[in-house]
């Protein structure tokens, strides 16, 4: 069964960060491990969100434990997130690094795929991190990804090219050298993502809906995660991830609902969006 180890928020009262990965992954039938940055309320969008930090010596003594069961070496997907200070950050590339060299008899893959999201800022709110924590990810992290899904704004911050329309984010993408999914990128009317690989980027795009509860980036990193745990092709494993999204985010719309209702879309999560339209850019 594919096991996923999941570094990020831990947010009891809204579908965000790990809260709302752990719960996406589960239609595919894959465990998620999570270690929490953080330990809060409610999504910070809402106001204090309650709670704190988790110190570091706790951080990485969950990841101790861990790895003392023998369980990084049947980790098939890491996915990393929110943050709350650099030596998190440095502690989470030390644990990829274990992932990988750590021995795989009985893994469901061949490899552990790492799937980094830099979450650290937005448009028109800026950083929301520290900047120390920034540029941690962006030294530590980054260059361990093997995709690297991130917002526009997120990705014109690492690569200092404008990322918001469909061919500028295909530009940053090549840029930064790495495999990216890129989320918020804006066509007229309507939003969507590229996954911008060396040999071939996509387009997803649907139409905008006014308002989204928080966590849809998260939920995009989740569900395309599941499609290369599944092998799909890239152009179907992101037609499915937004639409997976798009679907989720006209849910909660139709329900009056305040969070993803992620758990409630169930197995629908797993099904192409009619919604959705795909081009290939490259």
């Amino acid at each position: 069964m594919p096991l996923a180890l999941i570094l990020s928020s831990h947010v009891a009262g809204s579908q965000v960060g790990a809260t709302a990965q752990a719960a996406a992954l589960a239609p595919f039938v894959i465990d998620a491990m999570v270690v929490p940055t953080v330990l809060f309320g409610r999504h910070p969008g809402w106001g204090p969100p309650g709670g704190a930090a988790t110190p570091i010596e706790i951080f990485e003594g969950m990841l101790d434990g861990i790895a003392a069961n023998g369980l990084f070496g049947l980790t098939d997907l890491v996915i990393t997130g929110y943050f709350a200070s650099p030596a998190q950050v440095e502690a989470a590339g030390r644990a990829i690094d274990a992932v990988r060299a750590a021995p795989r008899d009985g893994a469901f893959a061949p490899a552990p795929t790492v799937i980094v999201d830099p979450t650290m800022g937005d448009e028109g709110k800026g950083l929301y991190v520290a900047a120390e924590t920034a540029e941690a990810i962006a030294k530590t992290l980054i260059p361990r990804a093997d995709l690297v899904a991130c917002n526009a704004w997120e990705l014109q911050w690492l690569t200092g090219v404008d990322a918001h329309e469909p061919t500028a984010a295909l530009r940053a993408a090549r840029q930064l050298g790495k495999p990216v999914l890129v989320s918020s990128v804006r066509r007229g009317d309507e939003i969507g993502a590229v996954l911008a690989t060396a040999d071939e980027a996509w387009l997803a795009l649907h139409a905008e809906i006014d308002t989204a509860p928080n966590g849809t980036g998260d939920l995009l990193t989740a569900l395309y995660a599941a499609a290369v745990v599944e092998r799909q092709t890239r152009s179907h494993a992101l037609a499915r991830a937004v639409g997976g999204v798009a679907e989720t985010v006209s849910a909660a719309q139709r329900w009056n609902a305040p969070e993803l209702p992620i758990v409630a879309m169930g197995g629908r999560l797993k099904q192409t969006s009619p919604s959705v339209r795909i081009e290939r850019l490259a």
